[in-house]
């Protein structure tokens, strides 16, 4: 067996107290890593008056972790915007996922967007509920991983490339002519029956098309409509979370 050394032993012990610190500071403490091979842009978005985690977004490097403690009650959503370019005062614009132009967002990512989304111990006995979402389309693949928590604490998430499948009539392409997001039904044709709106706003009214089914079978753990409920939505208690863009198959 090998030994560790003690130099090294003290950081491991240092890294182990800090994580410690951080969640018996908080409800849950969300883990966020970019396994893709480019800089993501993670953005932040709180309901319900909740502390915004991360200053509202930050860059992350390929490889690259960060930990962002949430309080109890908190609710929010989490998504990755790529192709950005922002300046010195934080000022710019992202191919997909944008929120305003600024690194820090103040508002919801612009569709299409692979959305993590949370409510922190609202449930029935301090019961968390998350899912990940392609109701606002696809741009990067996003998994959810509860870590230390009791119940059903199912994984969520999109490991499959749907940029690679979306169909002609969904695509973003970018200047080059590639594939970088894969827009909704609602968002691409913004009738009723796509939006769950009007006639068809109620699960018995909106049923899922052919696009949505595609959405689903790409991606069977994740919300693939807007009353897809029953195979989309997770429940775990005191868990804490592991969000990884760009997931291995």
């Amino acid at each position: 067996m090998v030994g560790i050394s003690q130099p090294h032993l003290l950081l491991l012990l240092l890294q182990l107290f800090s994580i410690g610190l951080l969640r018996m500071a908080s409800a849950a403490l969300f883990t966020l890593q970019n396994s893709c091979s480019y800089t993501v842009w993670p953005g932040t978005i709180s309901g319900n008056g909740a502390a915004v985690l991360g200053g509202g977004g930050f860059a992350l490097a390929p490889g690259d972790t960060v930990q962002l403690p949430a309080p109890e009650g908190w609710s929010g959503r989490f998504w990755a915007r790529t192709g950005c370019n922002f300046n010195d005062a934080g000022e710019g614009q992202c191919a997909t996922g944008d929120c305003g132009g600024a690194i820090r967002c103040a508002g919801g990512g612009v569709p299409p967007v692979s959305l993590a989304e949370f409510t922190i111990g609202s449930g029935a006995g301090g019961k968390d509920f998350y899912d990940v979402s392609l109701v606002d389309g696809y741009n990067v693949g996003i998994s959810v991983q509860p870590s230390g928590g009791s119940g059903d604490c199912q994984s969520a998430g999109c490991v499959a490339d749907v940029n690679a499948s979306c169909p002609e009539e969904l695509q973003v392409v970018d200047g080059g002519g590639a594939v970088v997001a894969c827009r909704s039904a609602c968002s691409a044709f913004g009738t009723p029956e796509f939006c769950c709106t009007g006639a068809h706003a109620s699960p018995d009214t909106c049923a899922p098309t052919a696009y949505s089914d595609m959405f689903k079978s790409a991606c069977p753990a994740a919300y693939s409509y807007a009353y897809d409920d029953l195979s989309s939505t997770c429940t775990c208690t005191a868990s804490d979370y592991f969000i990884i863009f760009c997931p291995s198959t």
